[in-house]
């Protein structure tokens, strides 16, 4: 992108950078103009809709309520043009910044030690990652796809399913030793219940005992930020957590968890979902390629971290 005569399609280009990598500079940075260049592109696009996209201020850039809804349908335009060059070229490739957004748990044991491989099928494809247990805004946080643990509330992101994992309330040895462990919902009452600090979309531990269902309250003396966190609290004898089973398997066979109230597991099951925009088919290829990707390699049962 050489001058700033450009047509619709490089002023939507410009505007959608501009949005992702949240400034002017950044965004001429990457498309080799100048940040006044760009400036004037937004301000003329503006002009030219007749409406304010983006709020300015000395410290950041705030999409407006009509420049969200332009960014989300200008992602698409983009995506179907990268299909279409796509579709023209036997050699495309996916190609570009992606970012991606996972919980920590699904992280740490799939998506670090899956990553590599994925760059080195995609060179040209380079990504920027965080994880976090908290549900984040897509748009707001400028992500491509994140990975989410529980139930799906209802959006309009697209969900693809990666699988589906065990729950299992575990704790440490010296943990046993020091307070025994329960043998049912009402001694379990009396242990110190770890959780994770953040809202979620279901409370407490369910159990299932003699035909009856029962949910357990969460009351501990600390409260983690995530679900590895929540982990080594546990392995360091501070209480008892219920975690996914991928998590904690390999603590398990080794010895250093022991399974609590198995026999009152009810067997419920947690999805993870790989979430995204997508809305209509249009994806960008270097999107798909994860998505594809994920779905082929993951497998819940056999963690790799």
């Amino acid at each position: 992108m050489a001058g700033t005569d450009i047509n619709r399609s490089g002023e939507l280009e410009v505007f959608v950078r501009v949005v992702e990598t949240g400034g002017f500079s950044a965004a001429a940075r990457s498309l080799e103009l100048s940040p006044s260049a760009v400036s004037k592109l937004v301000s003329r696009l503006e002009q030219r809709l007749g409406t304010r996209l983006l709020q300015r201020s000395t410290r950041q850039l705030q999409l407006t309520q009509e420049g969200c809804a332009f960014y989300e349908r200008g992602l698409r335009v983009l995506a179907d043009l990268d299909e279409a060059e796509r579709c023209a070229s036997a050699h495309a490739a996916p190609r570009g910044r992606l970012r991606v957004n996972a919980n920590v748990p699904f992280g740490q044991h799939f998506l670090l030690p899956l990553l590599p491989s994925f760059l080195a099928l995609h060179p040209q494809v380079a990504v920027d990652l965080v994880l976090t247990d908290e549900v984040i805004d897509l748009l707001e946080q400028r992500t491509d796809v994140a990975v989410r643990a529980g139930p799906l509330k209802s959006s309009s992101l697209v969900a693809r399913r990666l699988g589906a994992t065990r729950m299992m309330i575990v704790a440490a040895p010296g943990y046993a030793a020091r307070h025994g462990l329960p043998e049912d919902a009402d001694a379990l009452l009396a242990h110190n219940r770890l959780d994770i600090g953040h809202p979620r979309a279901y409370t407490g531990w369910p159990l299932e005992l003699n035909g009856e269902r029962r949910v357990v309250p969460t009351e501990g003396n600390v409260r983690a930020s995530d679900g590895e966190a929540l982990r080594r609290l546990v392995l360091g004898g501070v209480g008892i957590a219920r975690l996914a089973a991928f998590q904690v398997q390999a603590d398990v066979a080794a010895g250093r968890l022991l399974p609590v109230l198995e026999h009152a597991n009810p067997g419920d099951l947690e999805e993870v979902h790989a979430v995204f925009q997508g809305q209509g088919g249009y994806l960008p290829l270097r999107v798909r390629a994860l998505l594809d990707f994920l779905v082929a390699r993951v497998d819940l049962a056999r963690p790799l971290g």
